[in-house]
């Protein structure tokens, strides 16, 4: 693609945005209820192309190049992943608006009155992997937060996401909304031109792989806002009780195991090593789970009495490397820690800051465990798997932020928005900075109490 065609997408898009701002946010509503209706009339359409999309992955899984679980994330069909995407733009619909409320307000002076107020942040580049449903979720997002977008997802889901694309373009011709609000790529080398162009794009959103995320992040001047991998520990306190071990850890590594939000590596205090873990192991395996143990659970795991048919097949030995791995596969890491404190300390050291859970009776230990490790999201006798935006009650999600700053954890859309100040004078002749100061007035900064601006 050449500069100039990446320069006439990202020049529409901000000229899209910046023509959006003063159109009613009832319009994006009704571009969101339209934007459904089209897909569910397409839907036997859009779900052949994603059988096709399947079948040529299927392929390049045969032939080394691509990853079962890169593979499983494409299929739009998949139990109630339709449904779920389609609620999903309905949900977001729903949401209150994100823009143009106030989070500060205060009188400066008499009749001088400063509003900061919620408002889009611009034009996003949103770049994502496999998952064909993450154009509508993010399309919905960006629409309903007064966002343009530029959306590129992978070339393994090509077919369906075209569909998709096409069904966002004709649900938005029907409202007042720009055209080029909502615009794909296909290519790397589209990606890698727009990716230049930080003087129209505000925010790039990388979702995938590693590799995609860290490559990105190096690529650009543009800020960036997403995660590179979901390492998620589980930790087994030594006051865990078993039954709800067994029910939480299960759940964290097999609901999902290609999820960003499913557990990688479970952390085993020592007091439950021969009470616990080994209930804990039996369930695992039943569930074809592969360990990867340290000399510690492994002993316990070997010792079961009327071991599993698949116990020497599916228990190992771990590696260093174990613990700094995203598996996105049935392989679970597994290691014994002396205590509370240290078991805080493993996570922070090796984790992606994702979402991490303890299984504990005790309120103080939760209570440490959910301020000392550092990560977006910390659950106490939860399933690692609830990190999610729909389950948050965001509707849906653009992403998950494992960064520190603006968004964190589920981005919905309030991570979708940010701010600015507006100020009005009612004196008659206007205010000036010269009137205030040392034999002057004096500002009193005195709180407004409301929620949205009076102009």
């Amino acid at each position: 693609m050449a500069d100039s065609d990446a320069h006439k997408i990202a020049k529409a898009a901000k000229y899209a945005f910046e023509n959006s701002q003063l159109i009613p946010a009832s319009e994006r509503v009704k571009a969101l209820q339209e934007i459904r209706n089209v897909l569910d009339a397409n839907k036997t359409e859009i779900l052949e192309a994603n059988k096709l999309d399947l079948q040529a992955a299927r392929l390049e899984v045969e032939a080394g190049r691509m990853s079962e679980s890169l593979m499983k994330r494409l299929d739009l069909g998949k139990g109630d992943k339709w449904d779920s995407m389609s609620q999903g733009i309905s949900d977001v619909a729903g949401l209150p608006d994100p823009t143009g409320s106030v989070s500060y307000a205060s009188e400066l002076d008499d009749g001088l009155e400063l509003y900061r107020v919620s408002c889009p942040i611009g034009v996003l580049l949103v770049i994502f992997e496999a998952r064909p449903e993450v154009v509508v979720n993010i399309a919905s997002l960006a629409i309903k937060s007064g966002n343009a977008a530029i959306l590129k997802g992978g070339k393994e889901s090509s077919r369906t996401t075209s569909l998709l694309s096409k069904a966002i373009s004709t649900g938005l011709a029907k409202t007042s909304l720009p055209e080029t609000y909502i615009q794909t790529v296909q290519t790397r080398a589209e990606v890698s031109s727009l990716l230049e162009l930080d003087q129209y794009i505000d925010l790039v959103i990388p979702r995938g792989s590693n590799s995609l995320v860290r490559n990105i992040q190096n690529s650009t001047r543009i800020p960036v806002m997403g995660h590179a991998d979901g390492l998620c520990s589980v930790f087994l306190d030594e006051t865990a009780d078993v039954e709800k071990a067994v029910r939480i850890v299960v759940d964290s590594k097999t609901d999902y195991p290609s999820a960003c939000n499913a557990a990688e590596n479970l952390i085993i205090h020592e007091a439950v090593l021969n009470t616990v873990w080994p209930t804990v192991a039996r369930a695992l395996l039943e569930a074809n789970v592969t360990l990867l143990c340290d000399p510690a659970s492994l002993e316990v795991v070997k010792s079961l009495p009327s071991p599993p048919k698949n116990l020497n097949a599916h228990v190992k030995l771990s590696e260093p490397s174990s613990y700094t791995t995203e598996h996105l596969s049935l392989t679970l890491s597994v290691i014994t820690l002396s205590s509370l404190k240290s078991a805080i300390e493993f996570i922070n050291a090796h984790s992606s800051h994702h979402t991490d859970s303890i299984v504990t009776e005790s309120d103080e230990s939760a209570s440490m465990f959910c301020r000392g490790v550092d990560s977006a999201g910390t659950f106490v006798n939860a399933s690692t798997r609830f990190a999610d935006g729909f389950r948050y009650g965001f509707g849906t999600e653009v992403g998950i932020s494992t960064g520190r700053i603006h968004a964190r954890g589920p981005v919905g859309l309030e991570g979708l928005v940010t701010y600015k100040y507006m100020m009005r004078s009612k004196s008659q002749s206007g205010h000036i900075v010269g009137e205030f100061g040392t034999g002057k007035k004096r500002y009193k900064h005195e709180k407004i109490e409301t929620n949205t601006v009076p102009f």
